[in-house]
């Protein structure tokens, strides 16, 4: 991955981390996209030093305010004329439902919204790569996720699975139509499931709750580098240079609910997502 430019949102800790490491020791040069400066800083000396390369750097962003991301987007693109791969790895889980500085509820606003707003400003840049990529973490989740037009931000019946599977399903429409979109171009899009990841997602970092489960549960979990793999391989194996609008889980091909394959379900969603994020149609 010489001469490569990555962002990977989320790289703070987890699998955002992980996935950074191994494409810089693919020689990427890799931009983490971190909302906290703190542990932003900590997280690259740590990659710096995991992965023994000099090419990552540290970029602020709350994908959580659409205004930083697109203070980002300008950030970026006053530095960089093309983006090869662009990683969305970051989530967030709320066992209570919360929401975003722009009203979102935070799992739909964070893990899809953002997202979706970051793709869009920066698709300039990676259309200009020759061959550029946009990996969506997504989960098993999604078999559970449905999106109700009348409900959008769950102010009515809100649950922990009910909004994360939400967010999760929003994931794959977005990449199935976002593949439509770019057909005929040299951009991929692809989604996945990682697996059961021991990551610090649905801990709260202010309270600490969540921790107790997390470590009785961890025996059973992936690692985050083993979590990472697939993404790592989406952004940077040669066999899949020409799939896209698939949703993989080990490295393979995987079925979606015949939900998430729904065309006109994720035009529609499509559509609500532009005018959330304040985007023009098309």
């Amino acid at each position: 991955m010489r001469n490569q430019t990555v962002i990977v949102t989320g790289a703070n800790s987890g699998m955002g981390l992980a996935t950074t490491v191994e494409l810089a020791r693919k020689g990427a040069h890799v931009i983490m996209l971190c909302r906290s400066r703190q542990r932003g800083e900590l997280a690259l000396a740590e990659a710096l030093r995991q992965s023994g390369s000099e090419l990552i750097e540290l970029m602020l962003c709350d994908l959580g305010e659409l205004a930083s991301i697109r203070a980002f987007a300008d950030a970026f693109l006053a530095k960089h004329r093309v983006l090869d791969v662009l990683v969305n790895n970051a989530g967030v889980v709320t066992v209570k439902r919360q929401t975003t500085s722009d009203g979102f509820e935070a799992m739909t606003g964070v893990n899809h919204l953002g997202h979706f707003l970051l793709t869009r400003l920066l698709l300039e840049a990676i259309l200009r790569a020759p061959q550029g990529r946009i990996v969506n973490v997504s989960s098993g989740a999604h078999k559970i996720g449905r999106f109700d037009f009348d409900n959008t931000y769950l102010t009515r019946g809100f649950s922990v699975w009910r909004g994360y599977a939400q967010s999760k399903i929003a994931n794959i429409w977005f990449t199935r139509e976002l593949a439509k979109r770019l057909a005929g171009t040299a951009v991929t899009v692809n989604a996945l499931h990682p697996g059961a990841v021991g990551t610090n997602i649905g801990v709260d970092r202010d309270t600490g709750f969540g921790k107790a489960v997390h470590r009785l549960l961890r025996p059973f979990f992936l690692t985050p580098a083993q979590g990472a793999e697939t993404a790592i391989y989406l952004a940077s194996s040669p066999d899949v240079r020409t799939v896209s609008g698939e949703y993989f889980y080990k490295k393979k091909i995987a079925p979606v609910s015949d939900r998430a394959k729904d065309d006109e379900w994720a035009a529609r969603f499509w559509a609500w997502s532009e005018r959330e994020v304040g985007l023009d149609g098309g």
